[in-house]
Parts: structure tokens; C-alpha cells; sequence
């Protein structure tokens, strides 16, 4: 059976572990080309060989997507490598929490730049690559092919989180920027949706008492969620516990799909019913 997003092109920042990891592994079972994008190009390069070893295509390009050189670096590797874009997912990011009376212009700013202004800049860098490419093939006559953008959100965006000022901010502006896309880009046949997820079995997700880690301009950043409050999240969930990254991979890589040519602007919440 021929795979589901056969002749597909995708971009995932942020894959090289988690969830983006898992969405590049869905995303090569069913045949698309896919590309890692990560920070840290050791686990980028891990997927990869993954992937490969299945049987799949795939390439690692690595970078920071806060730096504003690199979205178009990236879609234009992405264009020589592979020909074309079909797949957007802005994936990548991280948290750094604090309460609002205390958080920093720095935390406000960092975690502005990474879960808003990058997926800006990326989609703004894949213009050529896949608004003017539709339309190009609408000017000659032929059907526009399946083209779609996936941004990552949370319920810290619609719900709004205790110490996640900037975290929820962010995610939420997400929303409105994928409602913007696709009303922006909907008559050229591309399509861009978000997906919201709760408690997924991640970094950011796991307790915080076990020191996990990240460096962030020079700093180190603490992950992870404290240790009671991870204990009441089953009490909260009406599927009684948190998710895997393969579900949330499901999340995304279900709107990736050709055949849900007629799905836009949509929020796709991935959460077990948290917030129901």
C-alpha cells in the first residue's frame, strides 16, 4: 500500500528528540522526506540514522531557530536537497518558568523569540518554497500540491499557566497566527493548522526535581514541571494519565495529510481532555 504522504517534503524543527522526533519517524513510515531540524546535532543525526535504518529518507539540519539567518538557510537546504516543501511543523522550544512579579525581561524576551517570532520567521522563509510555488502552479493551470503548516501550541496558550506568563503568551499567539495563515494563504491551497498539547511524556514534562537541565544564553535553565503538581495531573485528565510523544506525533502528522485537504485554521487539541 502506497505509504500516506508519499512524495511529501517535511520540515520539523525541534525534531531531534520528544515529540519531533516522533513526528519525523510517523511522518518516514508513510514515505515522506523529511528533514531534522534541531539545536543539538547529535540526537538530529540519531533520528536520522533511525529513520534510515527503517527503510526511510531523511537529513539533519541543525541550528538555532532564534537566529534570524537561519530559516531561510534552512528552507533553501531543504529546496536543494529535496526539490521542494510540502510540510511545515514548528516544533521546536522549551520553557522557562517564573511567576509574572518575578520573571525577567530576558525570560519574557527568550521564550517570546523561540515559540512566536521563530515560527514567524520560518513560515515567512518558506514563502518561496510554497506560497509562490502554488501559486505558480495555479497561474499554469495545473491543481496545487498538497501543501500545510503545523504550529505547536499548548493549553498553557488557551488555558493560560501559573509561572508560564511568557510560555502562555506565546502559545497563544501561535493560535492567532495560524488563523492569520490560513486565511492569508488559504486560496493558494495551503493549509495551516495548530496542534495543542497537554501533559506529553517530554523534558518539559517531567519533574522538575530531577535536575534536568538546558543553557540558554550562558544560563542554565531548569525543565520539568514540580513534582506534585506532575502527581494530580492524572486527576485532571479524563483518560486518567499523560501522553506519549507518539500520540502527539499522531496529532500532527494527521493534519499533514493530503486527504485533510479541506481542514484550515483548525486547533487541534491532543491533551487525554484536559481542559474539557
Amino acid at each position: 500500500m502506497a505509504g500516506l504522504l508519499d512524495n511529501q517534503v517535511a520540515i520539523i524543527t525541534g525534531a531531534g528528540r520528544g515529540i519531533g522526533a516522533a513526528a519525523a519517524k510517523l511522518m518516514a513510515e508513510h514515505g515522506a522526506q523529511v528533514v531534522i531540524s534541531d539545536l543539538d546535532p547529535e540526537p538530529a543525526e540519531a533520528v536520522v540514522a533511525g529513520i534510515k535504518n527503517n527503510g526511510g529518507e531523511a537529513t539533519a539540519v541543525c541550528g538555532d531557530v532564534t537566529d534570524p539567518a537561519f530559516p531561510d538557510a534552512l528552507m533553501k537546504t531543504t529546496a536543494a536537497t529535496y526539490g521542494k516543501l510540502n510540510i511545515l511543523v514548528n516544533n521546536a522550544g522549551f520553557t522557562w518558568d517564573k511567576v509574572v512579579h518575578k520573571m525577567t525581561d530576558q525570560q519574557w524576551q527568550k521564550i517570546m523569540d523561540v515559540h512566536a517570532t521563530a515560527p514567524f520567521r520560518m513560515i515567512r522563509a518558506a514563502a518561496p518554497y510554497m506560497r509562490e510555488a502554488a501559486k505558480e502552479e495555479k497561474g499554469s493551470g495545473q491543481t496545487p500540491e498538497s501543501r500545510c503548516i503545523v504550529n505547536v501550541s499548548s493549553t498553557s496558550g488557551i488555558h493560560g499557566n501559573a509561572g508560564q506568563v511568557n510560555y502562555s503568551t506565546a502559545k497563544m499567539g501561535v493560535i492567532g497566527m495560524t488563523k492569520t495563515i490560513a486565511k492569508e494563504w488559504g486560496s493558494f491551497g495551503i493549509r495551516c493548522n495548530a496542534v495543542v498539547f497537554g501533559m506529553i511524556e517530554t523534558r518539559l514534562t517531567k519533574a522538575k526535581e530531577q535536575g534536568e537541565e538546558i543553557e540558554v544564553d550562558g544560563e542554565k535553565v531548569a525543565l520539568g514541571v514540580p513534582a506534585a503538581m506532575l502527581s494530580m495531573a492524572p486527576m485532571l485528565i479524563p483518560l486518567g494519565r499523560t501522553g506519549t510523544p507518539v500520540e502527539a506525533a499522531a496529532g500532527i502528522f494527521i493534519l499533514c495529510l493530503p486527504m485533510c485537504s479541506y481542514i484550515t485554521g483548525h486547533v487541534l487539541e491532543v491533551t487525554g481532555g484536559f481542559g474539557i
